[in-house]
C-alpha cells in the first residue's frame, strides 16, 4: 500500500487557501481513479483505492498543517510500510505559481508540515512540491499562504492539478522522471 498525502488545513474557511492545494489535489485523484468515498480513519480523511496497478490510500490529515506527520505515521504504522512509501503533496512558496518538483528526502525548508512529517515517520518519503509563488517580501509571506487563489490562478491551477492525475500513474509505478516528463509535455500543450 502507497500512501498518498495531500497537506492542508481541514475546514470550509481554508478550502481555497493557497496552502491546502495538497488537500485540493488529493480531491481530484480521488475524483479521477478508482477510489472509494472518503471516510475518517488515522486522523485524517482517507480515500483507498488504484492508481494503475498500484493500491493507494490518498490521506488528508484532519490535525491541521503543522500537525501533519501525525495522521501520516499512523496510517504508515497500521500498514507496516516504511517512509518510501509514502508521497506528499504541498504547497511551495520558493517555486513559481503552478510549477512543479518532484523529489525524495531532503530536509522541511521551512514548511511546517514538511517538519512534521519527518519528526513522524523520517526524511526518506517522496515530495510533490506545487509552486504558489513568493509574494515579494517576507512579512507578506503568512497573508500569501493563507490566502485564497486568486480568480485568474484558477484555470492554470485546475490544469494543473489535472495533468498531476492524468499522469499519476507514472508516479505510483515509480517512475518519476517519466512521470515529470509527461507532466511538461502536457502542460506545454495547454
Amino acid at each position: 500500500m502507497q500512501i498518498w498525502a495531500g497537506l492542508g488545513n481541514p475546514g470550509a474557511n481554508y478550502a481555497l487557501h493557497r496552502h491546502n492545494v495538497g488537500f485540493m489535489l488529493a480531491d481530484v485523484l480521488a475524483a479521477d481513479g478508482q477510489f472509494g468515498p472518503w471516510t475518517r480513519k488515522f486522523q485524517a480523511l482517507v480515500a483507498e483505492g488504484r492508481i494503475g496497478t498500484s493500491r493507494i490510500l490518498l490521506m488528508k490529515p484532519q490535525t491541521f498543517m503543522n500537525e501533519s506527520g501525525r495522521a501520516i505515521g499512523e496510517a504508515l504504522r497500521f500498514f507496516k510500510g516504511v517512509a518510501e512509501d509514502v508521497t506528499i503533496f504541498y504547497d511551495e512558496l520558493d517555486l513559481a505559481p503552478m510549477k512543479i518538483k518532484l523529489q525524495r528526502g531532503g530536509g522541511a525548508a521551512g514548511h511546517n508540515g514538511v517538519r512534521s512529517t519527518i519528526q513522524h515517520i523520517g526524511a526518506d518519503f517522496r515530495r510533490l512540491r506545487i509552486g504558489i509563488g513568493h509574494p515579494g517580501h517576507k512579512d507578506a509571506v503568512t497573508g500569501h499562504v493563507l490566502g485564497n487563489f486568486a480568480k485568474v490562478e484558477m484555470e492554470p491551477l485546475s490544469d494543473t492539478l489535472a495533468a498531476i492525475a492524468a499522469c499519476a500513474p507514472r508516479l505510483a509505478d515509480g517512475d518519476d522522471a517519466r512521470f515529470l516528463t509527461d507532466i511538461a509535455l502536457r502542460m506545454a500543450r495547454d
